[in-house]
This record gives structure tokens, sequence and C-alpha cells, in this order.
């Protein structure tokens, strides 16, 4: 073709990788919004996980997240760095979520509404019924170290600083957690 002008080929333009938390850390803390691009790619899933677990909704769940990278973008600067910066995140979601949970219930009773006993859906398996029911029953903090150690798999380390209690408590609670979900299994009707 005559006179057709040659445009060079246009990549995406690609965050830049950094390699450390460190590095990351950094950029966040100048606002670099690749820097919470990267942040955003690294914990995402895993916190829609928990806040899922949490939550119970899935919208509601990516609402807590989208909460958390928020208020995270707003408070990196005062993020001492005395844990990771997944733990910092997961204890802001852990946070959002206690707040949207009471928001959610002032909102609506169950008992008013006429919800509290709706059966679940038929479709699923009864034992995880008896078990989701089960955990719903449970005290939230067991509920919580349950859910962190046997369905995300973290250690009672990394429990610990997200919950901001003792190692030995979070241990404590896993054994009531337990406890009390063996109770009310056996006690289900088969």
């Amino acid at each position: 073709m005559v006179g057709a002008i040659q445009l060079p080929l246009m990549r995406p333009i690609q965050p830049p990788d950094f390699k450390t938390e460190a590095d990351l850390l950094a950029a966040c803390r100048r606002q670099d919004l690749s820097g919470f691009e990267q942040l955003d790619h690294a914990h995402a899933a895993r916190l829609k996980t928990h806040a899922y677990h949490i939550v119970a909704n899935r919208q509601d769940a990516e609402d807590a997240v989208q909460e958390t990278f928020v208020k995270a973008f707003r408070a990196i600067g005062g993020f001492q760095g005395d844990s990771g910066i997944g733990t910092w995140l997961c204890r802001i979601l852990i946070n959002v979520c206690y707040d949207l949970t009471r928001k959610r219930r002032r909102e609506v009773d169950p008992e008013e509404a006429g919800i509290a006993d709706r059966p679940a859906p038929i479709r699923q398996p009864a034992l995880k019924v008896a078990l989701e029911t089960a955990l719903r029953r449970i005290h939230p903090k067991h509920r919580m170290v349950f859910l962190l150690f046997e369905v995300e798999g973290l250690r009672h380390s990394e429990i610990a600083a997200i919950l901001q209690v003792p190692e030995g408590t979070s241990k404590a609670w896993l054994f009531e957690a337990k406890k009390e979900l063996n109770r009310m299994l056996m006690e289900a009707p088969q």
C-alpha cells in the first residue's frame, strides 16, 4: 500500500513486578496504583474466600474485599510491617465483614422476616448442610479459627496474627470449635 502509515505494535502496559514484599509495600506507601494492583492480584482470591466464610453471601464477600482494599489504600502509611501484608489485609477484611454482618442484622431480623428456619436446598448433601448449620451456631471466634485452620490451611501463628490473639488462644478456640461441632453433629437428626 502506498502512503499507508505503519504504527508500532502497541503492547498493554504491564505493572512492574515488585520482587519483594518490602518493594511492594514501598510502592503502596507511595500510593503507586501498580503496587495496589499487584497487591490485589496476590491476595484478592484468598480474601474473597475468607469473606465468604464470614458473610455467607458471594456479593457481600466481594463488597467486603473491595472495602478492604479501599481501607488499606487509605491506611497503608500507618502499616508498621510487624506482620505480613497479607495478614494485615486479612485483619482489615475480618473487621469489614463483622461490620457488614452487624449492619445486615440491624437491617433485617431473621425472626421477623420469617426466614430464620428456611430449609437448605435439597441438592446439598445432608452432612454438608448439617456442618454449615452447626458452623453458623458456634461462637463466631471459634468458627473463624476453625475456618482459617481447617479450610484455609493457615498455621496457628498466622491465625494468631490475623485475630490479634496469642497462639495458644487460637489453639484453644480451635479445640472448642471442634468440640462444639462434634456435639452438634452428634445431636443432629440422622
